[in-house]
């Protein structure tokens, strides 16, 4: 029983250490084999989501060549040039003032809208209208003198001198009675003879009055001699012109528009005292308008193809302002003298358009395309789709699932597309660029699909 008890007691006590290390070594194991299973169970579902997903993507074929339809197009062939937009000659005027004097009124600003004939300065004019008054009564007083002189004497002036002859006639007609009568009284001894000297120096007298009188009364009735008349008319003309440079003067006190536009700049103010002149420096400028209706594309055309290009060919340009419209116009001069800038020699070709809608302004830079020559509605493929084999032209054609080798006659040719001769009908639809395999098959040897 001791020996049994003994051994009992061993066992107990052995199972109580064993189960301890049991429960120890258990649960990392435990531990352990859960993470498996985790890691497992992700990428169990990383495979079902990533097959669902190439299960359901979108089948994709294979690419084919890309397709273009045979079609009636407009072709043309182009010059490209860059330009400046400019004023055209007389489009853009310098306004200053003929006459020394101060700026009493400047009516415009820049930008401002002015009519030709509009006044858009004045000076002052107070001395000038002075002058235009001297002027016109000068002018009235030469012009009455040339009527005297043309007129002759006065009615009464005349009268007077022929009541003058007739008097003096009378004194000699009394003169020569006196004479006689002394004479025969002399004879007959009744009178001495310094009397009858008397008498005839009387008459004598008389005769010399009568001369004088009729002298005068000539003289009265052709009062101006020819030279005088000339004299007085050459007055009269004198005394016009200066009125007419007074009265000029006048009207360059108020300084007008010459022609509709836009004030482009103003270079005077109001209250300056200003000078005039010939020479550019002592004539200021007061404002500068441009007539922004009558502007012109100057485009600077290389000399490889200044030769292309002719007056009246059609021409479109943008400008950086407005990129996405396009204007046109039309070539309407040739400058034949070149211009040549680093080497690069260039011609300028005018360009005149439309701009009523004020859009372009001198001095704005235009990206300029001269039609030079032009093909309306004719059978036209891309120039991709034309092919050269030993000399010959040819094209694939759909015909269904399958392209067909196609030689062609080819004419005309712009920067897109080719004009078709023959060979091809409108609608028919040819390869453009690459065939499917991504090359172009030799002669004779077909592409998969083609025959």
């Amino acid at each position: 029983m001791p020996s049994e008890l003994t051994r009992d007691a061993f066992e107990a006590a052995r199972h109580e250490e064993v189960p301890d290390r049991r429960a120890t070594s258990a649960r990392p194991i435990r531990t352990g084999r859960k993470l498996v299973w985790i890691s497992t169970a992700v990428v169990v579902v990383a495979l079902a989501g990533a097959g669902g997903w190439y299960a359901l993507r979108p089948a994709v074929g294979p690419v084919g060549p890309a397709i273009a339809t045979v079609a009636r197009r407009d072709l043309s062939a182009t010059v490209t040039a860059t330009g400046t937009v400019k004023a055209m000659v007389g489009a853009e005027v310098k306004v200053g003032s003929r006459i020394p004097g101060r700026v009493d009124e400047l009516a415009v600003q820049v930008g401002d809208r002015v009519k030709a004939g509009q006044v858009i300065a004045r000076l002052e004019q107070d001395d000038l209208r002075a002058a235009v008054e001297k002027a016109r009564a000068d002018l009235a007083a030469a012009e009455a003198k040339l009527a005297t002189v043309k007129n002759g004497a006065r009615p009464q002036e005349l009268q007077t001198a022929e009541a003058a002859l007739r008097q003096a006639e009378a004194n000699q007609l009394l003169a020569k009675a006196n004479l006689d009568r002394y004479r025969q009284l002399y004879q007959d001894g009744g009178v001495a003879l310094q009397q009858v000297d008397t008498a005839a120096r009387d008459y004598d007298v008389s005769v010399a009055q009568v001369r004088t009188a009729r002298e005068q009364l000539s003289l009265t009735r052709e009062k101006y001699t020819p030279e005088d008349l000339q004299v007085a008319m050459a007055e009269v003309a004198q005394t016009k012109a200066a009125r007419r440079i007074a009265e000029a003067n006048l009207g360059y006190a108020n300084i007008t528009a010459p022609m509709g536009g836009v004030v482009a700049s103003v270079s005077t103010q109001q209250g300056e005292t200003v000078t005039s002149g010939s020479a550019a420096a002592q004539a200021p400028t007061f404002v500068t308008i441009i007539d922004l209706t009558r502007l012109q594309v100057d485009a600077y055309v290389d000399e490889t193809d200044i030769g292309k290009v002719r007056v009246g060919h059609e021409a479109t340009f943008s400008v950086d302002a407005f990129p996405e419209k396009e204007f046109s116009g039309k070539v309407t001069a040739i400058y034949p003298k070149a211009l040549i800038q680093q080497n690069v020699v260039t011609y300028d070709v005018v360009i005149t358009m439309d701009n009523r809608e004020g859009l372009l302004r001198p001095d704005m830079t235009a990206n300029t395309t001269i039609t030079v020559a032009k093909r309306d509605k004719v059978l036209a493929i891309p120039n991709q789709a034309v092919r050269r084999e030993e000399g010959d032209r040819v094209v694939f054609v759909q015909e269904g699932d399958r392209l067909v080798r196609r030689a062609v006659k080819t004419g005309w040719k712009d920067k897109t597309y080719t004009e078709v001769l023959s060979g091809l009908r409108e609608g028919e639809r040819v390869v453009v660029g690459d065939l499917e395999n991504g090359t172009v098959p030799a002669k004779g040897t077909l592409p998969p699909g083609a025959k």
